[in-house]
Parts: C-alpha cells; structure tokens; sequence
C-alpha cells in the first residue's frame, strides 16, 4: 500500500469513525437536537483532526502546502467572490423558484434586505467554524484522491463528503419526505458545492477563503432559502434542493472547465514544486 492511499485511509477512518457513532450517539442515546451548534461543533472539526493526524504523523509532510495563509493582497478578487457567490447562487435559486411559480417575491420573511445584510455579516463571523471541514475535504483530500485528475477528484471528494452527511437526514437535521429522490439530489448539490469551494481554492490557495464561502453557503444560501421558499413559499425539502442545485449547475459548470482543473491542484495554487503534494 502506497503511503497516499494509506494517508488517504486513515483520514477518512478519522472523518468518518470519528462523526457517525458520534452523531448517533448524542442523538439515540442522550436525546441531543443536532441542530444545537454545541453539538454541531465536534462534527464541524472531526476533518480537520484527520488531515492534522495524517500530515503530523502519517506522511511527516508538515503543513506548507495545507492553505493555511490568508492570501489576501494577492487574491482579494477571488475572496469578494468567496463572499457574494453563495448569495448570488441563492438569487438564481429564487430566481428558479419564481419562474416556477413557488415563489412569490416577498423578502419579508428574511427581514428584507437588511436581514440579507446581517446575514452576510454573520457568514464573515463565522468562517472559522468552517475551517474544519474545509481543512479536511479541500485542502487535504482534494489534492490526493486522484492525483492529475483535478476534475475526477472534485467529484470524487464532493460524493464522499456528501456521504459523510449522510446520517444528518436520517437523525433529524434535514427532513425529507421521499429519502430515495431527496438524498440523490441532495448528493448532487455537495459535488456542486465542492466544484466552487476547489475553484476557490485553486484560485486562492487559501483554506480560509473557502470556509468564507463554506459559510455562506449555510448562513446565506441555506437560511435564505429555509426563510423564503419553505417557510414563506411552503415549498418541501425536496424542490428547494432542486432550486438549488439548478442554480449551482449554472455556476458550477463553467468553473469546472476553467484552468484552475486543468493542472494539478498544487501547480493550481501557485505552491513551488517542492512544496506540491506528491505522495506516492
């Protein structure tokens, strides 16, 4: 067994053993909403354990390449985008929605404009919650699952974090009426969401800037359209999550056919030779 694949294996032993009897346990045995962010919180850092485990004592490569800088002067276009991109999805999801007849318009919900500002403050706030998964899937797990096949990794490292949320549907996180339909798409809309966090992080080479739109996909994108098309639009779980992945199609599609997936993911990011992942 090559150490990549013995790296790969033991971070996702860690990702997964570490949050599945977790989540079962808070939930089954001791009754725990996981909707409660206390709870939340192990879950949201369990990643980000793994890849420190791997790099610390499995491969010994240290954290050079791991995208730990903020990159800011050099790549502040593309974390303005990291910023509005969630929110500019969510509009094309209305937008979707609108044409479908399931929604109206109305903002009111949401607090209008000015709840959509506070909303996008908070996902400033709050983008160290989300280094922990983006330190994991992103920035560890990318770049090795299939190396030179950016493209096949994304889609790859998109289906197993998806998989990774999977208890979260069945432990009442998310609540779906048809669980057949509803986690197919909802698999969709991780591998999606996975395209963009990459493109960023191929574009910034900065783990944060991702969490920035990790963030804004769950304090924006996802308040957003829980306030506007399920509690304002009465619309279920399932055609949100189609609304969604619409509109992240759409986004999406073009980013994965730019440069950033043609090299490497360490050439991608400008990282010297010596410092790319390259384990055998």
């Amino acid at each position: 067994m090559s150490l990549r694949v013995r790296a790969i294996l033991v971070y996702l032993a860690i990702a997964f053993g570490g949050v599945w009897p977790y989540l079962f346990f808070v939930r089954l045995s001791l009754g725990w909403s996981l909707i409660n962010p206390l709870v939340q919180l192990p879950v949201a850092f369990m990643p980000a354990i793994g890849a420190f485990v791997v790099r610390r004592w499995v491969t010994r490569e240290g954290f050079v390449d791991a995208g730990l800088r903020l990159r800011f002067r050099r790549a502040w276009r593309h974390w303005l985008v990291a910023w509005l991109m969630p929110l500019g999805v969510t509009a094309l999801a209305l937008a979707g929605a609108a044409t479908a007849g399931w929604w109206n318009g109305d903002l009111s919900p949401a607090g209008g404009p000015g709840g959509i500002f506070l909303l996008l403050m908070l996902q400033v706030v709050l983008t160290p919650a989300y280094m922990g998964e983006e330190f994991g899937w992103t920035s560890f797990l990318w770049p090795r699952l299939i190396p030179g096949r950016p493209r096949r990794s994304v889609a790859a490292t998109g289906f197993i974090w998806a998989v990774w949320h999977y208890p979260l549907a069945y432990l009442g996180y998310a609540e779906f009426s048809d669980h057949t339909v509803s986690m197919a798409v909802w698999t969709i809309q991780f591998m999606l969401f996975e395209v963009m966090l990459c493109w960023l992080y191929a574009k910034t080479g900065s783990v944060w800037a991702t969490s920035l739109a990790h963030a804004g996909n769950n304090m924006v994108q996802g308040v957003l359209t829980e306030q506007l098309l399920i509690n304002g639009g009465h619309l279920d779980a399932l055609r949100v999550i189609i609304c969604v992945d619409l509109a992240l199609s759409l986004v999406c599609i073009p980013l994965v056919r730019s440069k950033a997936f043609t090299a490497a993911p360490g050439k991608a990011i400008g990282l010297p030779a010596a410092d790319q992942p390259t384990l055998g």
